[in-house]
């Protein structure tokens, strides 16, 4: 039995190596990095960039006072038997020996001091920004371009809850019921709409050189803090998460459970980008084995889907759904040339729905912890009178790949010399959605709805992309286009 709730902003390990930050980086590069964490709003603690510079020389200075101590101890034996004769001299080489003890075992606590509060205020440093990435709010967002037909005029008319429940496609009233607010149930064609959508776009990106792989939707949460998946304001006393924390149970009564001790904590997936990168953490490619392509279906969970308002109705913002997910490991010099290929790739699969859309490139505050640079994909919802996010793409650069330990040999063929073969260099990591199906839900049936002479609603249009991959005999509400 689990009992899920929001999640602390504590992790067990995952038992992978240690993130290995980039202390000088941020130490000589403490006035972009402040300037940048600012531009994205990221949430680091008053004068934390002066004090990781002042930390990262503390942390220098003291494992070089401590090297030349230790050193010093290991001649400390000899030193007591040149002089084993010698009583008096040999009882101050032996105080010596214990007041060196003494001293490097202060300077091994402070360094540990040191050392970890360092790691804690590097940890939220945020990954750096593209220097072509708009600085501000969503509302800076920059148009790159725009597909598909002419936008279909708002009305309420096109509501997708009102089409979905005249049509028997969706219910969202049998759902509050069993699970709560945000939940829903897909019925008839929307199931198998569900299941077209999900099948079209992995074909796409099959065809586009992607291994699919299906994922788990529970992962380690120290997996997903390492992923960049983070409560926001981790040190207030109800951190706003964006996971479901999983632990495991043992019954207790009707009224509730009791947390089995030693358990690993869990998280479910809030995306299958996070088990995804997981799948690549602790390992070391050669650099023709790069880019490692891979397209994941898995189940997404979201605890907050019911924070934002108008955006809460219907299927647009839930708590769980279907996510086809785009993940790239490449080298520095790949990443670049892979995030426009994965924005490509995007395009002809939102092409192919007949979907009016738009790519945005999206600004500082939108970026979240990783990314490096992200864009958005947002299709015309005439039911709700706006556009609507459909997709993003992010390049994390080597954010990710520090936290996972995900490598690659730096120039094997140039230098086949043993100290050439063990430098390795992180890697890039990418990620793109390939289809969030509620989303596109909303917006084929806003979009394709079909109405009689009196406006009554009769039916969907459908791209007929779709058509090869629907399951069993659709009712006469579907027609394909």
């Amino acid at each position: 039995m689990y009992s899920v709730r929001f999640i602390s902003s504590k992790a067990n390990s995952s038992g992978l190596p240690r993130p290995r930050l980039n202390y000088r980086d941020i130490t000589e590069n403490s006035i972009y990095k402040s300037h940048n964490a600012f531009n994205r709003k990221a949430a680091l603690p008053v004068g934390a960039l002066p004090k990781i510079s002042k930390l990262y020389e503390d942390q220098k200075t003291l494992s070089s006072t401590l090297n030349v101590k230790r050193h010093e101890q290991s001649q400390m034996g000899a030193r007591i038997k040149q002089v084993a004769k010698d009583a008096q001299a040999k009882q101050a080489a032996l105080q010596e020996a214990k007041s060196l003890k003494a001293e490097i075992s202060g300077l091994e606590n402070k360094l540990t001091e040191v050392d970890a509060e360092l790691f804690r205020l590097a940890l939220a440093v945020p990954n750096d920004t593209h220097p072509d990435v708009p600085i501000g709010p969503e509302s800076a967002a920059v148009t790159l371009t725009t597909h598909g037909p002419a936008t279909v005029p708002g009305s309420p008319s096109r509501d997708h809850v009102a089409i979905g429940k005249q049509l028997g496609l969706l219910d969202f009233e049998a759902a509050a019921a069993v699970t709560g607010s945000s939940w829903y149930y897909l019925l008839n064609e929307g199931a198998l709409l569900e299941l077209a959508l999900t099948n079209y776009a992995l074909s796409v990106a099959v065809k586009h050189g992607f291994t699919p792989m299906t994922t788990p939707d529970v992962v380690r949460t120290d997996v997903a803090y390492r992923c960049g998946f983070q409560p926001r304001d981790p040190d207030s006393e109800t951190p706003v998460s964006q996971m479901y924390h999983v632990s495991n149970a043992l019954p207790q009564s009707a009224g509730g459970t009791t947390a089995t001790d030693g358990s690993p904590e869990l998280v479910l997936a809030g995306t299958a980008e996070i088990p995804l990168a997981g799948y690549f953490a602790d390992k070391i490619f050669l650099p023709q084995e790069l880019p490692k392509k891979v397209v994941g279906l898995g189940r997404a969970f979201r605890a907050e889907a019911g924070a934002r308002g108008a955006d809460t109705r219907g299927l647009y913002r839930v708590h769980q759904f279907t996510k086809l997910e785009l993940f790239v490991v490449s080298t520095e010099e790949q990443s670049d040339g892979i995030m426009e290929e994965m924005r490509s790739l995007q395009t002809k699969i939102f092409d192919g729905l007949g979907l009016s859309f738009r790519v945005l490139d999206m600004p500082t505050e939108e970026l979240g912890a990783s990314a490096y640079r992200k864009y958005d994909m947002e299709a015309w919802m005439p039911g709700r009178d706006s556009w609507g996010e459909i997709s993003s793409t992010s390049n994390c650069t080597d954010y990710q790949a520090r936290r996972l330990h995900i490598r690659y040999r730096s120039n094997p063929a140039e230098d086949d010399s043993p100290a050439n073969k063990a430098a390795t260099s992180f890697a890039h990591t990418l990620n793109g959605t390939a289809a969030a199906i509620p989303r596109l839900i909303v917006a084929l049936l806003e979009n394709g709805a079909r109405f009689d002479g009196e406006g009554n609603i009769v039916g969907v249009d459908l791209p007929k992309v779709l058509k090869p991959f629907w399951v069993g005999e659709e009712r006469d509400v579907i027609r394909w286009v």
